[in-house]
């Protein structure tokens, strides 16, 4: 920066330290506190109504490490991207610092709490599908620890130098670490532990959003300037005074929709890997949604049947002798259709429709059956996701529609959400937003461009976040945050011929493009460590 526009900066900053108010960090201890109790029991809770024996304490006492580690992770999340949310509101005076991180915790609460779910699985899906199959395992619970751990280690270490890298590149980089050490641990290549399709997905979203977040945040400034030719609007603040009423009830308004879509998109991630553990862990309270309705149940008996005869149409001519679970596990690893995919594909269709009728309902599934049910049904549905997209399964228009009914079946009982799993992440996620957020409020504020945030500018990259995080979360795609605001102040300032700090700027695509490989690489390494330990 140059030495007025530094004098300019010094003379309208925000004030960002407030003094510590007792009272204040009383709530903040109360309510962890009381988040951590209320997991507690209504795990309890739940174990105690499933009837699970308790014959050894040590996975207990894994599941609760495993259950502190993944809350730990959202807990980072939250004051490693509040900055995303709150930098403009702080830097434009339109709410004090502290008030303006307890607002974007509030909604980053109310964003988890009234979150979908699609994102949490589509996360999950990731996985190695060996691994999710015995995420219960002294193999599962490695895996559990190396990618949380990575993600949390990598999320640290850039909060602490101050760069606004993205949780979701870290995550789904740890996933990759995994999925690939855990092939070559036993003996593939490394490719064929990953879903490298739905990687891809994945991987445009969070390359794609940081260019969506630059060039529509600098249109919409641009288009602003053209439509509402009002002066202050695009003025920087003078001295400390907040903005006109409705410009800053446009840039409170932004800071709402992004704390929310980023609790609704960001929380899910590890409402996803809290299911993964409670799954493994405890099978029969987790491992199947206990709760559908009757009808329900005789909706999924009629759309296995339809998908089963879609699927032996399909395999005329060809048998299968003996167990139809190894075929079916190579198709989703190998991704090619063989004479054996189709008739093993409609033997564990059949044999998962016989299971569910002989016992009538999801809740009357016993205990010593629950986990092998469970495997069944997400093997299938793996698969049939795979053969849906598959160009050589040669299904008609109504065949596609029996396959996607039955998918839905089997998903809605094997892909849920209880309640206190989301109000966990929310606590974690919305209390985390109050600590730690200043280092990166300063970059976001201060040194991606030149001269200071002016309302404009912040109203524009906000929305357009707002808009990216928002869309994301209806497709179930997992999109950064960091990436989409950042590089939206960025389009800002470049739009208004604001200049840009290249140091800032290359730090920003440093860790950008540095996110994923070392992610991989300490997830990786930590995955081989904790399967000798385990």
């Amino acid at each position: 920066m140059s030495d007025v526009a530094l004098a300019d900066v010094a003379g309208s900053r925000p004030k960002l330290d407030h003094p510590a108010n007792p009272a204040t960090a009383f709530v903040f201890l109360g309510l962890l506190a009381g988040g951590l109790f209320y997991t507690a029991y209504s795990l309890y809770q739940d174990v105690e109504a499933a009837g699970t024996p308790i014959s050894a304490w040590l996975p207990f006492l894994l599941l609760g490490v495993a259950l502190l580690i993944a809350l730990g992770f959202e807990f980072v999340n939250g004051f490693h991207d509040t900055a995303n949310a709150v930098a403009t509101v702080i830097y434009t005076h339109s709410m004090p610092a502290n008030v303006a991180v307890l607002w974007s915790g509030f909604f980053n609460f109310l964003g988890v709490l009234l979150s979908s779910g699609a994102v949490a699985y589509g996360i999950i899906s990731l996985l190695p599908v060996e691994l999710i199959l015995q995420v219960g395992s002294s193999a599962g619970f490695a895996m559990v620890f190396a990618l949380l751990i990575a993600a949390i280690i990598w999320n640290l270490g850039t909060w602490w130098l101050g760069l606004p890298s993205s949780s979701s590149h870290t995550l789904i980089g740890s996933i990759i670490g995994v999925g690939v050490a855990n092939s070559l641990l036993h003996g593939g290549n490394g490719t064929s532990g990953v879903d490298w399709g739905k990687a891809t997905d994945i991987g445009y979203s969070l390359l794609l959003s940081p260019m969506v977040g630059f060039v529509a945040a600098a249109l919409l400034l641009l288009s602003l300037k053209v439509l509402v030719r009002n002066p202050s609007l695009y003025k920087e603040p003078v001295g400390n005074q907040p903005p006109p009423w409705w410009i800053r009830g446009l840039l409170v308004l932004t800071c709402t929709g992004v704390s929310f879509a980023h609790g609704s998109n960001d929380g899910q991630k590890g409402m996803g890997l809290i299911m993964l553990i409670l799954i493994g862990t405890v099978p029969t309270a987790y491992a199947l949604n206990r709760s559908p309705a009757q009808s329900q149940v005789a909706h999924f008996q009629a759309t296995a049947t339809a998908a089963a005869a879609v699927i032996e149409k399909q395999a005329a001519g060809y048998n299968v002798l003996g167990d139809p679970r190894p075929a079916v596990t190579n198709y989703i690893s190998a991704r090619t259709i063989n004479e054996g995919t189709y008739p093993s594909l409609a033997v564990l269709v059949r044999q998962i429709s016989e299971q569910v009728n002989s016992y009538g309902a999801l809740d009357k599934v016993p205990p010593t059956a629950v986990q092998n049910v469970r495997n069944d049904m997400y093997l299938a549905s793996e698969a049939l996701r795979f053969l849906l997209k598959d160009k050589a399964n040669n299904l008609s228009k109504d065949d596609v529609a029996s396959i996607t009914a039955f998918k839905g079946s089997l998903d809605n009982a094997t892909r849920f959400i209880p309640l206190w799993v989301k109000i966990a992440v929310a606590i974690a996620l919305g209390l985390g937003t109050m600590i730690g957020w200043k280092r990166i409020v300063v970059t976001v504020g201060e040194k991606i461009g030149k001269t200071h945030l002016t309302y404009a500018q912040g109203a524009s990259a906000e929305v357009v976040a707002m808009a990216t995080i928002g869309a994301a979360d209806m497709y179930g795609l997992p999109v950064s945050t960091t990436h989409v605001l950042s590089s939206g102040v960025a389009g800002t300032m470049a739009a208004n011929g604001s200049g840009l700090q290249w140091s800032t700027v290359r730090n920003l695509l440093m860790a950008w493009v540095l996110t994923l490989p070392a992610s991989i690489l300490l997830a990786g390494g930590l995955y081989f460590i904790f399967s000798k330990l385990f």
